[in-house]
């Protein structure tokens, strides 16, 4: 499933403006996959390297990266369900426990966290910003060929479970962005019609 990257512009080199009708097609039929049937093999780490680089070349006002990547895998990841699952168990939430399997199954996850910085930017674009790494790196796995699913759950939201995490401060967790590849494909789901969502704004004054 190796994909070869073209080397990365340096600054301030002139980069290409073309339409590229392959990456439409992609969108047209883009699919996430179901947690629960990713099996292993997932990326490698040459290829996570690289799903990474591309993740963080989103709209970034400021550039000011407001966000990082926690890779969880192999032992590493077990365990830190395995703590995930003693917190849910020592409240009795059983139904909480039972949600880890989506984190548990996959073999690599990677959990986005946004974590603004000090600046004149407004904090409100920079958790923006960190939205817009989940998608392109759901996207750019998908098209690698792995199965990914974007998800965030209780265990996103639970500072019990952010301490394990290693957040701190103002930083909250995006999403854990799971991928592996599919034991089976996914099926279409509802998509949303388009025109009840959109209006042109004109002058009424």
């Amino acid at each position: 499933m190796t994909v070869a990257l073209p080397p990365a512009p340096q600054f301030g080199d002139p980069v290409e403006v073309k339409a590229v009708p392959e990456v439409l097609a992609f969108l047209a039929t883009r699919r996430s996959a179901s947690a629960v049937t990713l099996a292993a093999p997932g990326p490698s780490a040459a290829e996570l390297d690289a799903l990474l680089r591309l993740a963080a070349r989103v709209p970034d006002h400021g550039k000011l990266a407001p966000w990082r990547f926690v890779i969880l895998e192999g032992e590493a990841k077990a365990s830190f369900a395995g703590r995930l699952e003693a917190l849910a168990q020592s409240r009795g939430d059983q139904t909480a426990a039972a949600k880890l399997a989506k984190l548990k199954i996959p073999p690599v996850a990677v959990a986005v966290i946004s974590a603004p910085r000090v600046a004149t930017i407004p904090e409100w674009e920079q958790r923006l910003s960190a939205g817009a790494v989940c998608t392109t790196l759901l996207y750019a796995a998908l098209a690698m060929g792995y199965g990914a699913n974007w998800i965030t759950d209780w265990y996103a939201y639970d500072p019990e479970a952010n301490a394990v995490l290693g957040l701190d401060g103002e930083e909250k967790v995006a999403g854990f962005l799971l991928l592996g590849t599919p034991r089976e494909p996914p099926f279409e789901r509802e998509r949303p019609e388009i025109a009840p969502l959109v209006s042109r704004w004109r002058d009424a004054g």
